[in-house]
């Protein structure tokens, strides 16, 4: 049971950690985190799409940070490691963060969501969706839904190829919940997987049908041979 307090109290961590630099960094585009232990310590990796505000004049700001996490979160010896983004219009919580400051400038829900989706598919996703949950236009609770492509919900491929973003809007009726999923261009669907015969795999793959070589220095035994010779 002990152990089992560890591992939650560990994700409890992580998670005010993730909640923490999304707010302190979200002028610089808040892409994603990655926490890893090391022997010297924990590297934090942060995903941005502006990292020249992480760092700040003369590194700065990313000192304060490491100081934040260091005694606010109680993480060992912090080193920040700051990655720009590839392709913020392929990356879920960016543009689910975009989309809801969209939202709170006074745009349409219905231009936002589209909009959006047309961003991220000319960007070359294989699929998007979007959820738009909360008091869009009255007093009542509404759910609308943007998509387009190929999305997977469960499974393997969800697991391995759809990237998950959420972002709140605050707007004079309420909040509004904004989440982005989106299929990755190189995502394979199961339906594509062809299997190949055996000669086309040895020669797309010759190293694992290659013969293994016996050692030197081992001698068969020679095989005994029953009766004379006649």
């Amino acid at each position: 049971m002990a152990s089992e307090r560890k591992f939650v109290a560990e994700n409890v961590r992580r998670v005010l950690l993730k909640e923490y630099l999304m707010k302190e960094v979200s002028r610089a585009g808040f892409g994603g985190l990655d926490v890893q232990r090391t022997p010297m310590g924990t590297r934090v990796i942060l995903t941005t799409e502006r990292p020249g505000l992480v760092i700040g004049r003369r590194g700065q700001t990313i000192k304060n940070l490491t100081l934040a996490i260091e005694e606010k979160f109680g993480f060992e010896n912090p080193q920040i490691e700051v990655q720009e983004v590839a392709n913020a219009s392929l990356n879920a919580q960016i543009m689910a963060e975009k989309l809801a400051f969209s939202l709170e400038r006074g745009w349409h829900f219905r231009r936002a969501g589209h909009s959006t989706v047309r961003r991220i598919m000319d960007a070359g996703a294989r699929g998007c969706h979007i959820i738009i949950a909360g008091k869009l236009t009255g007093q009542r609770h509404r759910t609308e839904k943007f998509k387009e492509g190929y999305i997977k919900f469960c499974g393997e491929p969800k697991i391995n190829f759809i990237d998950h973003g959420y972002a709140v809007a605050k707007l004079k009726m309420g909040v509004i919940g904004v989440t982005v999923e989106i299929m990755r261009p190189d995502a394979k669907l199961p339906a594509e997987i062809s299997v190949v015969g055996k000669t086309e795999a040895a020669a797309l793959l010759p190293d694992l049908f290659a013969t293994p070589v016996k050692a030197e220095g081992i001698v068969s035994a020679p095989t005994s041979v029953k009766g004379g010779v006649q």
